[in-house]
């Protein structure tokens, strides 16, 4: 059945009232929202937790490199040791679930300026709120992996900063595409969830899954 039913009027069809409403667009620039409170808590938070994001990340893909390492540890030993891949991309999906459930009701939870950039350019924030949550999220992302320098210094300056390299066979053309498509499905993930037509009387995804919808799908890009 369509979501819309169709009610009879004096002969003609008028399709029923929505059963969901559709939130007002943000205005371009709110100026007055700079003098409250809850925005400036909500740039701390997208702060707080893009920082623990790129803290545990790195320091896992680093460890990872480390325990894996034929020239430090056994050949047996490198084959077999470490987290894996996939744990890895458990590390990288766990702590976005965890982040957006601990922060989506105080700043929405994006810990993303693609994220951001996507809700502003859909009128879902301002401008003036979409500035300062891009700017906490790269402060956050420099402080995050500045922490793992600082503890772990020989091990980051070896092993690059646990940054992505591409495989042996790919382009860079490729590696570029993976990461658009990657991107892509991550914001389309995050509009998806966050559709007001999830809450219609005919919707069968319940709303307690919206928070990890995000997690799964940084799971799999890994």
């Amino acid at each position: 059945m369509a979501k819309d039913e169709v009610m009879e009027t004096g002969g003609g069809g008028d399709f029923a009232a929505k059963d969901y409403t559709d939130p007002p667009p943000a205005p371009l620039v709110d100026a007055a929202e700079l003098a409250s409170w809850s925005l400036y808590r909500a740039v701390i938070a997208e702060f707080i937790a893009t920082l623990l994001f790129l803290y545990i990340t790195v320091a896992t893909v680093i460890g990872y490199k480390h325990q894996t390492d034929p020239a430090v540890n056994s050949a047996a030993d490198a084959a077999c040791g470490g987290v894996g891949v996939l744990g890895i991309a458990w590390a990288f999906g766990g702590m976005i679930f965890v982040l957006v459930y601990c922060t989506a009701g105080i700043s929405g939870g994006h810990i993303n300026p693609a994220v951001t950039f996507g809700l502003f350019l859909a009128r879902k924030v301002s401008l003036v709120r979409a500035l300062l949550y891009m700017v906490a999220q790269c402060l956050g992302a420099m402080c995050g992996v500045g922490l793992v320098k600082a503890f772990q210094s020989a091990y980051f300056v070896r092993y690059g900063g646990g940054a992505n390299t591409l495989a042996a066979g790919y382009s860079k053309g490729t590696g570029l595409a993976a990461e658009i498509i990657g991107t892509f499905v991550l914001v389309y993930t995050v509009f998806s969830a966050t559709d007001p037509k999830r809450s219609a009387r005919d919707s069968h995804v319940p709303v307690s899954m919206i928070p990890p919808a995000p997690g799964y799908t940084i799971l799999l890009r890994k």
